[in-house]
């Protein structure tokens, strides 16, 4: 048979299995009829390539919009503007995104499962015992397979959803990482400035005393006590400024431009009420996916149909398989239980996520409250030292009090105001990692 006459017996079986193809239950076929792509050149298909679209987008390959991703792009972000919102976006515009390349790939496999009902066509080039070359065009079209392929589209969707909410979630841990050292290096800088407006009465306090045992009025071993106050201030504030140029120099690098006269708390609004959790989200899109795998897997060991047909200079033929994929063996029941399993194991993860996010967000809940309530005692506190100390200030100046009472006096001051800084940005940092689980830090559009 001429070249030609193997061409038009192809096209015409082609043809025959695109004809049974739409003859199947349409139920079991995506909402576009994907033959669209056997007539689309080159420069359509880069004009519609996935790097050029955004990162997260509902619409799935087959058409229909995913609840998930769309619940995922109404996120509104907490954050107001102001320093927080400018070290996010500073941090943003360094993202290398490594996990958009993962959702790009994802978004590329549903495309091309999208299409898994067109029958496929490729060819089979064998060496006979004469010694001579037989090729032969094979088009096979899959009549039934229990829902095999309908599960292979349902996990390359799922699949989309996993990569999108791992996406959200990358971003979304990579601000709260950026706030979290931007208000280490904000809390280190308030208690050295606490330390540092002290340092001038400590030193005032210090002269005092060497005068008072210069002139043999008081002991040696009371100037050592101020002493030994004095270089712990100063030993204190040191650590405090390492501490913050330590963060801010890691912040640093993690952002696109320079962060250096940002300074300060901002406003952060509570999440919505009804915002999930992002982990409770990517255990729902990996519990269908293994519900999907698991159907897929099971339909390879249930008989199901397919039409083949080939043409080639040994001939042409056509009929119609019944088999399955994996055949029949000993332990196919335990396999068929073991599917089963892991769709009730999906499941059960999916619990537990909620229970781990649940009890997570209670515990932070509550250490927010128990911040709130300890700042509002810090203050009543550093009121009361503040009292006291200035107190024994005019005692001293009456000389009721020596130099080492009204030091230590002053010394608790300054601790509670220290105590007061660290209580108010830890209380910060609670709120932004709450915000932070909700996948509330990020405008979904942004992301």
């Amino acid at each position: 048979m001429g070249q030609g006459g193997t061409a038009r017996i192809g096209a015409a079986l082609l043809g025959g299995c695109l004809a049974l193809s739409g003859c199947m239950d349409l139920s079991e076929l995506p909402a576009r009829s994907g033959l669209d792509f056997l007539a689309r050149d080159g420069q359509a298909d880069t004009a519609k390539a996935p790097q050029d679209r955004a990162a997260l987008r509902p619409e799935m390959a087959n058409g229909e919009r995913s609840d998930l991703i769309d619940a995922l792009l109404n996120r509104q972000s907490v954050l107001e503007e102001g320093a927080y919102a400018q070290v996010s976006r500073a941090v943003l515009a360094a993202n290398s995104r490594a996990a958009e390349a993962d959702l790009r790939a994802a978004m590329l496999r549903d495309e091309a499962r999208d299409r898994n009902w067109l029958p496929t066509l490729g060819p089979q080039v064998s060496l006979t015992s004469l010694g001579s070359v037989v090729s032969t065009l094979v088009v096979d079209q899959v009549l039934f397979d229990n829902g095999g392929k309908k599960a292979e589209r349902a996990f390359a969707r799922a699949d989309v959803e996993v990569a999108a909410v791992a996406l959200a979630q990358d971003t979304n841990d990579r601000v709260y990482q950026a706030l979290s050292l931007y208000l280490d290096g904000q809390s280190a800088r308030a208690r050295a400035g606490v330390t540092r407006g002290a340092m001038a009465r400590m030193e005032r306090l210090n002269y005092i005393m060497s005068e008072r045992v210069s002139a043999g009025i008081d002991d040696r071993s009371d100037l050592q006590f101020v002493g030994q106050k004095l270089a712990q201030m100063r030993s204190d504030m040191a650590s405090d400024d390492e501490a913050a140029q330590t963060a801010m120099a890691e912040l640093s690098t993690m952002s696109a431009m320079p962060l250096a006269g940002i300074e300060g708390l901002s406003e952060a609004r509570a999440p919505a009420a009804n915002a999930q959790p992002l982990s409770v989200m990517k255990a729902e899109a990996e519990a269908r996916r293994a519900v999907a795998e698991a159907r897929a897997a099971r339909a390879g060991y249930l008989p199901g149909a397919t039409l083949s047909g080939s043409v080639g200079s040994n001939g042409n033929s056509m009929g119609v398989n019944v088999g399955a994929a994996n055949g029949l063996r000993l332990g196919m029941g335990a396999d068929m239980r073991a599917l089963e399993a892991q769709q009730q194991a999906a499941e059960a993860r999916t619990g537990q996520a909620r229970e781990d996010a649940a009890r997570e967000i209670a515990g932070l809940n509550s250490q927010l409250a128990s911040l709130h309530r300890q700042l509002a005692e810090a203050q009543g506190l550093l009121d009361g030292a503040r009292a006291n100390y200035a107190l024994f200030e005019e005692q001293l100046q009456a000389g009721q009090r020596s130099v080492p009472e009204v030091v230590g006096v002053f010394q608790t001051r300054v601790n509670a105001e220290r105590d007061l800084v660290n209580l108010r940005y830890d209380i910060a940092r609670i709120e932004l990692k709450l915000a932070a689980l909700h996948g509330a830090l990020v405008d979904g559009e942004r992301i």
